[in-house]
């Protein structure tokens, strides 16, 4: 499958937030403490336009299929930042796309000296994880800084140095 990835722009925001809303209907997590409700879902490239974060998106065939970013995590220190809205169209996936924008956000991350790369998803997103896990992902019980996304129950962290 041939595929680009580039930096997010104002003009993908709309599609952007329609695949991330069908990703999340398609497995049932569409609802309130999601980014399916979060008023920044539709204003993407606006939430990345700081040195320290970053948003990449993907295009098969010239149609956005997904994306993913780094920001610092709200309400922790400036070594900490979030992977945030790892979100790919259910036909591209198991294609390498999901690893090589893992691998982009890490090496970005690295780059803006975070220390400590933290991510919320759901209990049901079994893909997803596995593939936080491959990339050195672990576990934890706790919540960190202040995402607003009270449903997203299954919380990871990477270390970065």
């Amino acid at each position: 499958m041939t595929y680009h990835i580039r930096k997010i722009k104002p003009t993908d925001n709309k599609a952007l937030a329609e695949v991330i809303r069908t990703v999340l209907t398609q497995q049932g997590n569409n609802m309130d403490g999601t980014v399916f409700t979060d008023s920044n879902t539709d204003k993407m490239f606006d939430c990345y336009q700081t040195e320290s974060s970053v948003y990449y998106v993907v295009f098969v065939d010239d149609i956005l299929v997904g994306g993913c970013g780094v920001n610092h995590l709200p309400g922790e220190n400036d070594s900490i930042c979030e992977l945030q809205r790892l979100f790919l169209k259910k036909d591209v996936r198991g294609n390498g796309i999901g690893q090589k924008l893992m691998d982009l956000c890490i090496e970005f991350a690295k780059a803006s000296k975070y220390k400590l790369m933290y991510l919320e998803t759901f209990p049901n997103m079994q893909e997803a994880i596995g593939l936080y896990q491959k990339n050195g992902f672990n576990l934890i019980d706790h919540a960190m800084g202040n995402t607003g996304h009270f449903y997203c129950t299954t919380r990871m962290t990477l270390k970065l140095r």
